[in-house]
């Protein structure tokens, strides 16, 4: 059993993307993993300045959200970030996130495992693939961390049209069973 942290960033009430986390959720619970659920809807997230402060002391300049939430990343053993694609990326909220998550770099961290899975309009097999290379980015900065996966749902266009969408939900079910 893996502690398994999963961070939805649509700030979207009743998004596509947080339909299908909680069906993911689902799926790793049933696989017998203890999850928890973080969503950035509604959180206080600052830019990082590039101060590099945290290199030294472990701790970020900004007394803010990610302060806690890079503590839960730190002592899980699997993160699974949820983004629908914007313009071919992730959220904005998510990218700040991971650059607020500097501190954890010279730290001790438990996470081993990373996956994503993500949302969009478009249904093309490459449309998360640069949202997938800026997760890998990050996660080639923690040596001890690999990307162990990802799921792509598109195709899915309207407003919560993801809880009408029985085949996006299997997938994050199953995907959310495969953890590992």
């Amino acid at each position: 059993m893996s502690k398994v942290l999963v961070i939805s960033t649509s700030l979207r009430a009743r998004s596509n993307s947080e339909k299908l986390a909680e069906e993911l959720i689902r799926g790793a619970k049933d696989a017998g993993h203890d999850v928890e659920h973080i969503s950035l809807k509604g959180k206080n997230i600052n830019f990082c300045i590039g101060c590099l402060a945290c290199q030294k002391t472990q701790k970020c300049i900004h007394q803010d959200d990610a302060v806690w939430i890079a503590e839960k990343v730190k002592n899980a053993d699997a993160l699974v970030f949820v983004t629908p694609i914007y313009y071919y990326e992730m959220t904005g909220q998510m990218k700040t996130l991971l650059d607020r998550l500097n501190p954890l770099y010279p730290s001790d961290y438990k996470f081993r495992k990373v996956y994503m899975l993500s949302v969009a309009a478009e249904d093309e097999p490459d449309v998360p693939e640069k949202a997938v290379s800026g997760l890998q980015g990050w996660i080639d900065c923690f040596e001890k961390a690999e990307f162990a996966g990802a799921l792509f749902c598109g195709g899915i266009t309207a407003p919560n049209e993801a809880a009408e969408h029985s085949e996006a939900q299997e997938k994050a079910y199953r995907f959310g069973c495969s953890l590992r």
